[in-house]
């Protein structure tokens, strides 16, 4: 029975690994966080759980106690991705009116030259 738990863990992870593999669009940072959580966890569980016998059981428990870790770790992350990226845009944008003002110098001057 051992054998079949073990059997039945290694399949049901490497079966979420495919359905997110094959998605056709990238993983985000929370996805990562939470497979990389669930195989962790998995893996973990699975050798606790063969010290006491139950190799299945601790799999299945340490890959759901590691998928919501991973979440929330990957959860934050891609959070502070977003805020780095609108950050990023804004001054992008302020960049972009500073030049034109500049340039709107730059012809104030020009025009007052020739006056």
């Amino acid at each position: 029975m051992h054998k079949f738990d073990r059997i039945i863990a290694a399949m049901a992870l490497a079966g979420a690994v495919m359905i997110a593999g094959c998605s056709g669009t990238p993983l985000s940072t929370r996805e990562k966080g939470t497979l990389g959580g669930a195989a962790i966890g998995a893996g973990t569980g699975a050798i606790i759980g063969a010290a006491v016998g139950s190799p299945g059981a601790g799999a299945a428990i340490g890959g759901a106690l590691g998928g919501v870790t991973g979440y929330a770790v990957g959860n934050s992350m891609q959070n502070q991705e977003n805020v780095n990226a609108q950050t990023q845009t804004q001054v992008s944008e302020q960049q972009r009116e500073i030049e034109r003002q500049r340039q709107q110098i730059r012809q104030l001057k020009s025009q007052q030259e020739t006056e």
